[in-house]
């Protein structure tokens, strides 16, 4: 008698709930679900993701997924129930995905712009690892400045004081690391012979010290590359976009034959960074077969705390990790694993 009477007052808070249209009325949530995982080795749609038309490619046996989340965001309260009682869903609130001072087009813009920056900095890091460094050069030089007559647009700056320039920051760091004044030897490239100079470099007005140049960079390499993946937004497959091209361009295949799937955000420096909706990516990544999931440094008390079953993670927060752990895995050991801290 008591689960018939829980039954009927439950039939009828329901019925009363549909009669008053909340059962359907729009909630200021939204719901996230596993989303499809793509192949960057493979194609989508008919087309190769990556795509190399200059330059020779080889082919690999395994796979290295990009893993998605779909987002729902339309959400009436019995599609809320559904998805606070899934195991795999995730409720949020819709001021987390489309911030309140944005347009759910102008979020849809960021994301894309997002995305085509993140396959940006993913080539970019591909092709350093390749052997193929970014070079900063001078693109102008400032008149009455400290490199007037000293270098010339063009150069490119391969040292000051002795440390070498893998990136452009470093030049604006190591020059105002000293006061103005401060004579710096630089060290130059220009049309294929090294050189240096001394530059004493010169205050602004706020006595910030400058060498008096502005700089640009460039990467030469033989290949033209293009990502070819319609429908997915955001900045979160850097990390998997990167392997991909660095597979597809280096001989050996990094995949061991195996099924690799993973996530994370990439910058021009090979630093992985933390994403969104790992719970859900751990569970498209299964789904798909996937037997090692790659998972960013700073998301790894999360995804321990949601573990899928047989699906292995391994801990990364630069390229250079994660091609640690693909070398590790392919040849039967196993990567350094997720830590909580």
């Amino acid at each position: 008698m008591r689960r018939r009477g829980v039954t009927v007052i439950l039939g009828a808070l329901i019925t009363a709930l549909l009669a008053a249209g909340v059962m359907v009325a729009p909630l200021p949530y939204v719901v996230l679900k596993p989303g499809p995982t793509v192949n960057t080795l493979g194609s989508d749609n008919g087309s190769e993701v990556i795509q190399v038309k200059k330059g020779e490619t080889s082919t690999s046996k395994g796979q290295l997924r990009l893993t998605t989340v779909n987002v729902q965001s339309k959400v009436e309260l019995v599609w809320a129930i559904e998805g606070w009682l899934s195991g795999e869903d995730a409720v949020v609130p819709k001021e987390l995905i489309y911030p309140p001072n944005q347009t759910v087009k102008q979020v849809q813009e960021q994301n894309a712009q997002e995305w085509k920056e993140s396959q940006t900095s993913a080539e970019t890091v591909a092709l350093r690892e390749l052997g193929y460094p970014v070079l900063t050069f001078v693109e102008k030089i400032t008149a009455g400045g400290a490199a007037e007559g000293k270098l010339v647009a063009g150069d490119v700056i391969t040292a000051i004081d002795g440390t070498r320039i893998e990136r452009p920051e470093q030049i604006t760091e190591l020059v105002r690391a000293k006061p103005a004044g401060t004579t710096l030897t630089v060290g130059y490239d220009r049309d294929g012979k090294a050189g240096t100079a001394q530059i004493t470099t010169k205050a602004t007005a706020d006595d910030t010290p400058r060498l008096g140049i502005e700089i640009d960079t460039k990467q030469p390499n033989p290949f033209d590359i293009e990502i070819d993946l319609e429908k997915i937004g955001g900045p979160s497959a850097g990390l998997m976009f990167s392997l991909g091209i660095i597979d597809k361009l280096k001989p050996e295949d990094l995949t061991g034959g195996k099924i690799i799937a993973g996530t994370g955000t990439i910058d021009d420096n090979g630093n992985v960074g933390p994403i969104g909706g790992i719970p859900q990516k751990l569970v498209g990544a299964e789904k798909a077969g996937a037997e090692l999931f790659l998972v960013p440094k700073d998301n790894c008390a999360e995804a321990l705390r949601n573990a899928v079953p047989g699906l292995p993670m391994a801990e990364v927060a630069t390229v250079d990790d994660a091609l640690a752990a693909l070398a590790t895995f392919s040849t039967g050991g196993t990567p350094k694993p997720c830590s909580a801290s």
